[in-house]
């Protein structure tokens, strides 16, 4: 064997090894399995390369995964990727652009096809770079959230609901994206700190004596479309001016003074501008008040034709027109700095303008009451138990789902609109043979695409073939395990929840474990734009997959909130991988050289105490993954090990062979078999590789996991090996503080009173001392 393990000449063979025996198929998996274990993937954007969060994410679900089938149950860890709808267009789009097209310049139908060959090419690549990180995946059952089986399901969803009376369509206030032409949902906004503006702008009365009445605003283009001016009917120092008119300046139209129990009376001058076409909440003052909606911003970010002689202007350019004519009207009171948050498209990073918009909606009063009651009783698991809380809270404040989108790639509706009279509308999954309004005329399907977080929503069951009453729906659902990252606990995981309890009357998993996220070592976000991206697959380049999965989980504590990852951990992980290999050539080159074996057959003072310790730890470990304790687990093992098994029991063995002491070299070798099953779900290649070195019929992924044996465990044998430590790291440092060579054998004033003779002949080897009496 080579003096140092090789990753990149052994893990893709090791990998072609595993997926040729077809284990990581369910169906072909050895033994009689009763008991099942299903993980379903997150599935990945097609747009997506491997990225840090990804690599945490599914080293997680690996672990898991091969501890469970180690375990002896049916395994099942379905793949897929997801069609991400705006992501995806966008990048295509990209492309177009370079070419100086549009999608508008192609159409529909030549757009879709474009996608569709940018995802044959690209697509399957993050598939690929997650077998390079050892994924143990069942690759004949790879879903496509967008392949022919998956868009029945979800368009029969859609059917399901509206005819539940669940989906409605109507005008809403929406946050719409200018630069990708779409509604967006809030969790899918970010907010950005910006320097900007607080103009308190004079709005004059009509009827009364006070002349005005001073408006604080951060948006003064969004004014031309004012229908009221609003305070809260607690304000003392508008008592006088509610029900009362002003004069909307520039515009000059005759708006009321209103009161609103919404407005901050602490905000500014405590009145507000009312713009019910251009901020939620002005959107629901002006329908608790049956205000007129005016729209002055279009989807394009132009000025409209209802903003007057500012029509056509892009909102920059007409901001700065209007605030110089309120200043020429003497009406600008007050101009003062102010840093607040602007909302952004979380695909693109562009400005979100609020817009009234005719959309698709689901209604979620009804449908999320059982998911409250499944996550408050437990019925789910929730780990850390602190987004259980996180979850219930925004479950209990939820508002209707903008389902709908502006979009050319992704589910289309399934509506049909009459040619004549398009406000009417047919919901089929087929195209109707004939118009059911006017008998005659064309049926156009609806150009909107539903949100790609309606079809993830389905996974759990959709990807095991629902609504068709599949075999791997039957065996396989409900699912066991998620784990994810906490920023998608309301766009994805809630979801899920109440798509399944709707659709299959079933949870979707047991448990759900929100897990860290990873941030730079300074604890900054990390991206790639940003420069403060890490790539996992240069990790895997350089150091090998096993020592960035190890790397990565040695990082992590189960509770966390955010993890700062440090490349020393893979580091460490490397040598620690190269350790293993190193021990087991030693125990592979002293059994070859000690074939005859020991006739002796009773236990010594240090056999006992790695039995204790190596059954200790199977006990402590097995415990560990089934809370999902994995960085916790892995620092363990390394621990154990490295620094018992290695440093203390390896160096000890050398010489109670050489004298033919016990069983020590069937405990070498079982200490090492053991250590390697352990390991196996965290660091598969190297473990696996060993395992296969001698010449074993079987692959260790599918071997029984270890079972403790309690009657080895002896904690008066563990406190008396402490001793000997203790008296070997003493003799240690005075040899250092003395500055004697390690290989030089001196007699030392040590008299080791409280040890037994067979503890001093280990104390006096390790330490190459000679007792003075």
């Amino acid at each position: 064997m080579d003096s140092k393990y090789n990753p990149k000449q052994n893990e893709e063979r090791i990998y072609k090894l595993w997926q040729g025996s077809g284990f990581f198929n369910p169906d072909k998996l050895p033994g009689k399995r009763k008991k099942k274990f299903v993980v379903m993937i997150p599935p990945p954007n097609i747009t997506g390369s491997l990225h840090m969060g990804h690599a945490l994410d599914n080293t997680i679900q690996d672990i898991v995964i091969r501890f469970e089938r180690m375990k002896g149950k049916k395994t099942l860890w379905l793949p897929g990727t997801d069609h991400a709808g705006i992501a995806t267009q966008n990048v295509v789009e990209k492309e177009l652009t370079k070419e100086g097209l549009t999608r508008h310049q192609l159409g529909r139908e030549k757009f879709v096809k474009r996608v569709l060959e940018w995802k044959e090419k690209y697509g399957h690549l993050i598939l690929e770079q997650l077998k390079k990180l050892g994924c143990s995946c069942d690759w004949s059952r790879t879903r496509f959230t967008l392949d022919e089986g998956y868009t029945e399901a979800v368009l029969a969803a859609f059917v399901y609901y509206y005819k539940k009376g669940f989906i409605y369509r109507g005008p809403r206030i929406v946050n719409w994206c200018p630069r990708c032409q779409t509604a967006i949902s809030d969790i899918e906004t970010k907010y950005k700190e910006e320097k900007g503006k607080l103009w308190h702008i004079r709005y004059k009365t009509k009827n009364i004596n006070q002349k005005y009445i001073v408006v604080a605003t951060t948006r003064p283009e969004t004014m031309l479309g004012d229908t009221a001016v609003a305070v809260n009917p607690k304000d003392e120092r508008y008592k006088n001016l509610i029900g009362e008119k002003v004069i909307l300046p520039i515009m000059n139209r005759v708006i009321p003074v209103i009161t609103s129990r919404l407005i901050d009376p602490n905000f500014g001058t405590g009145a507000l501008k009312v713009t019910p076409a251009h901020d939620p909440v002005d959107w629901k003052i002006g329908k608790e008040n049956k205000l007129a909606i005016i729209n002055v911003i279009g989807p394009d970010g132009k000025m409209t034709s209802e903003a007057g002689g500012y029509a056509g202007l892009n909102i920059k350019q007409a901001k700065e027109e209007i605030i110089n004519e309120l200043k020429k009207q003497g009406l600008i009171e007050k101009e003062e700095d102010y840093i607040h948050e602007i909302p952004t498209c979380d695909r693109c990073g562009a400005t979100i303008e609020p817009q009234i918009s005719e959309q698709w909606f689901l209604k979620m009063d009804e449908l999320i009451k059982p998911t409250i009651k499944v996550v408050k009783t437990d019925k789910i698991k929730i780990i850390p138990l602190r987004y259980k809380k996180i979850l219930t809270s925004w479950l209990e404040n939820i508002e209707d789902w903008c389902i709908s989108r502006q979009l050319w790639w992704g589910h289309q509706l399934p509506v049909w609109h009459c040619e004549k009279s398009p406000t009417k509308f047919v919901v089929s999954k087929e195209k109707p043979e004939k118009c059911p309004f006017c008998q005659g005329c064309e049926l156009i399907r609806s150009e909107d695409v539903l949100d790609t977080w309606f079809s993830s929503a389905l996974w759990p069951f959709a990807a095991l073939g629902w609504p068709a009453k599949t075999n791997d729906l039957k065996n396989f659902y409900p699912t066991n395990f998620l784990t994810t990252a906490a920023d998608i606990i309301y766009l994805w995981v809630a979801r899920m929840i109440f798509s399944s309890l709707e659709f299959t009357k079933k949870i979707p998993f047991k448990e759900v474990y929100f897990h860290p996220t990873i941030l730079t070592l300074e604890g900054k976000r990390m991206s790639k734009s940003l420069g403060t991206g890490v790539d996992p697959l240069e990790l895997i380049s350089q150091y090998g997959a096993d020592a960035t999965r190890l790397g990565i989980i040695l990082s992590i504590t189960r509770d966390q909130q955010a993890a700062k990852f440090d490349e020393r951990n893979v580091l460490a992980a490397r040598n620690f991988i190269n350790k293993l290999w190193n021990i087991n050539r030693f125990i592979s080159g002293t059994i070859e050289q000690n074939k005859s074996g020991s006739r002796e057959k009773n236990l010594s003072l240090t056999d006992q105490w790695i039995l204790s310790r190596m059954n200790s730890i199977i006990l402590s470990t097995t415990s560990k993954l089934e809370n999902y304790e994995l960085g916790e687990a892995a620092k363990e093992l390394y621990e154990f090990a490295w620094h018992e098994f290695a440093d203390w029991y390896l160096e000890i063995a050398k010489f109670q062979i050489k004298e033919g002491q016990g069983k020590t070299l069937e405990i070498l070798n079982q200490t090492l078999r053991t250590t390697l099953k352990l390991l196996h779900p965290f660091i598969p290649f190297i473990t696996e590789e060993i395992y296969q070195e001698k010449n074993e019929k079987n692959l260790l992924m599918v071997l029984d996991w270890p079972q403790a044996e309690k009657k080895y465990i002896n904690k008066k044998i563990e406190e008396k090996f402490s001793q000997i430590k203790e008296a070997v790291t003493k003799i240690r440092n005075y040899r250092a503080e003395n500055k004697i060579e390690p290989r030089e054998f001196i007699k030392a004033p040590f008299k080791l009173e409280n040890l037994q003779e067979e503890e001093k002949k280990i104390v006096c080897e390790l330490t190459r001392i000679t007792l003075s009496l």
